[in-house]
């Protein structure tokens, strides 16, 4: 007898999800910031062992929209839901009891599959903290994705109320995203670590070309901001801090390919992007369906 099936993480920005799904994965995957909403699109990253295969999404923070972005991000996260066998739901034991995940996501009903509530980050609160969480949410597990405390039981737990089933991928597999799509995040991600203020929330990434048949790999890869005040912060004077960027993003592509890479890389600005569909579309992020008027 084989399981597989989904394990959906969801939580308030922030929450570690990212890291929790690095951790279980063993490699990285979502790319991580101190920065909120730093994940944007569902990330896949899938563990197989002798009779189990758990395919787990890691989500965007469930957030209230306040642009066309973020409701493309809540789309992604309430999908992700609906899809999920077994939900993980993160919250950061710093910021105290946590909301029920209903509240939380402002769901007219619990989803349908069984919900693990889930303290992380423990290794920053002290036992008393600890204490008063497990008071206030008694089936409340509590982990630290950071240093693994309490992840193995979790995934343990997670595993056996998965559905049984065959595998739904090779198990060698570790995603169903594109080198493509990562390579894209680890650029965004080498930018996040150099920016502050608004710029990092008005960032996309695309990539243009992506040519494998050569040495090194060939990668051309424009950053698209909002604004050309925004532009010139992201070049930096002379060209600094893009270059900065640039270095930072291609040895993270080069250790996830293994092989050696030259990253061309632009900026070029699009107006209001975070607020257009059609730009949305382009950038793979998809709003949901309107009602339809009767």
């Amino acid at each position: 007898m084989t399981r597989a099936g989904i394990v959906t993480v969801v939580g308030k920005p922030n929450a570690g999800k990212s890291t929790f799904l690095n951790r279980v994965v063993g490699q990285k995957l979502s790319i991580v910031s101190a920065k909120p909403q730093s994940t944007r699109d569902r990330i896949v990253g899938i563990v197989t062992d002798d009779d189990t295969q758990m395919i787990i999404f890691d989500t965007p923070g469930l957030l209230n929209p306040r642009y066309a972005l973020h409701r493309a991000m809540r789309n992604t996260a309430l999908e992700a839901l609906s899809d999920a066998d077994v939900v993980v739901y993160l919250a950061d034991a710093a910021n105290g009891p946590a909301d029920s995940l209903v509240d939380a996501a402002e769901l007219a009903s619990a989803p349908r599959a069984p919900v693990l509530t889930v303290y992380n980050k423990v290794d920053t609160i002290d036992a008393g903290e600890r204490a008063r969480l497990a008071a206030a949410t008694p089936t409340a597990r509590f982990i630290s994705a950071l240093t693994g405390e309490g992840v193995s039981d979790l995934i343990a737990e997670a595993r056996v109320a998965l559905p049984e089933s065959p595998f739904l991928y090779d198990a060698e597999d570790v995603s169903t995203q594109t080198l493509r799509f990562f390579a894209a995040e680890l650029v965004r991600e080498s930018a996040l670590e150099q920016l502050d203020e608004e710029v990092p929330y008005s960032l996309a990434c695309e990539i243009e070309e992506f040519r494998e048949t050569g040495t090194p790999v060939y990668i051309r890869a424009v950053l698209y901001v909002e604004r050309e005040t925004q532009k010139h912060i992201l070049i930096g004077a002379k060209g600094t801090r893009i270059k900065e960027i640039g270095r930072a993003a291609r040895t993270k592509i080069e250790a996830l390919l293994e092989q050696k890479v030259y990253l061309d890389l632009w900026v070029k600005v699009l107006p209001n992007w975070r607020k257009n569909s059609g730009a949305l579309a382009r950038f793979g992020y998809r709003l949901p369906e309107e009602k339809r008027k009767r």
